[in-house]
């Protein structure tokens, strides 16, 4: 599947920091690191939060929840998990998306995660859905979920998709999903430095791809939104259009939208902006804007 021939290529076709135009790759993690701890700060500083709910009894399994400045009856949540390739970052950088949304009447929540090499990548996948199925009981003027992921925070986020439910006390009302420069098919990554800390054998990719779990669309399944930096590798951005148009095959509303001038890290930086444009389809969240 992958058009990378040499371990070397593979593993550089799974390195984002390698293909930023932007600065180099010994730079631009920490810049992504900075830029998303300050933005989060910034966020926590300015509005209502309730820091570090408890989901489950784990170390990881808490909630940041940024709640809308002037909350009605009830309102919508965008759920953001962060990326970090499975073993790196927190919800504790993850509420930089928070100000520009909360102050259009949605509630942000950013979830945590046991990470590698403590988090197992099947509990990682178990600990994304209990945290929904928690926010529906503990939080009934929550309506309407829309899950928004970032790099493997996107993997997640469609891991989510593809839930059976019916093994959960409650079914949230997920209502869209924007996936960005996610990794849907974790087979290649068994063969790269991202496996060392995973340990991932073959069956347990497979079972957490979710390319190869696409459910068929339920009647009123939630909008997709799949989304990919111009200057992601050229394995991300085949990924992307890979498991859209998987989707699409399953009858789910789908786009793909590829961001121009952007990499793998400014692509979700940005959402801390206004005017970006996936800024824009996070406040399609509210009604009526």
């Amino acid at each position: 599947r992958c058009p990378a021939a040499s371990p070397q290529a593979l593993e550089d076709h799974y390195s984002p920091s390698r293909w930023s135009p932007r600065l180099d790759r010994d730079t631009i993690i920490d810049a992504h690191l900075a830029v998303m701890a300050a933005g989060t700060e910034r966020a926590r500083a300015s509005g209502q939060t309730l820091l570090h709910v408890p989901y489950g009894d784990g170390d990881g399994e808490k909630l940041d929840i940024y709640f809308p400045t002037e909350p009605s009856e009830t309102f919508p949540a965008l759920v953001y998990i962060h990326g970090g390739y499975w073993q790196c970052m927190s919800k504790d950088d993850s509420g930089f998306a928070a100000p520009p949304l909360v102050s259009q009447g949605v509630a942000v929540v950013a979830v945590g995660y046991d990470i590698a090499p403590k988090g197992h990548m099947d509990t990682m996948v178990l600990q994304v859905r209990r945290s929904l199925a928690f926010l529906v009981e503990q939080y009934p003027r929550i309506r309407g979920i829309y899950l928004c992921g970032h790099s493997a925070g996107a993997h997640l986020a469609a891991m989510v998709l593809s839930t059976d439910w019916t093994e959960f006390p409650v079914v949230p009302d997920i209502k869209g999903a924007v996936l960005v420069s996610g990794l849907y098919d974790l087979e290649p990554i068994l063969h790269t430095y991202v496996n060392d800390a995973l340990n991932m054998s073959r069956e347990v990719a497979q079972r957490n791809s979710p390319m190869s779990l696409v459910p068929p669309a339920a009647p009123a399944a939630c909008e997709v939104l799949v989304a990919v930096a111009q200057h992601d590798s050229p394995e991300f951005r085949r990924q992307s259009q890979e498991y859209s148009q998987a989707l699409r095959a399953a009858g789910w509303s789908v786009s793909l939208l590829d961001l121009a001038g952007v990499d793998h890290f400014d692509v979700i930086e940005r959402l801390s902006e206004d005017s970006y444009v996936l800024t824009q389809v996070g406040r399609r969240a509210v009604p009526g804007q």
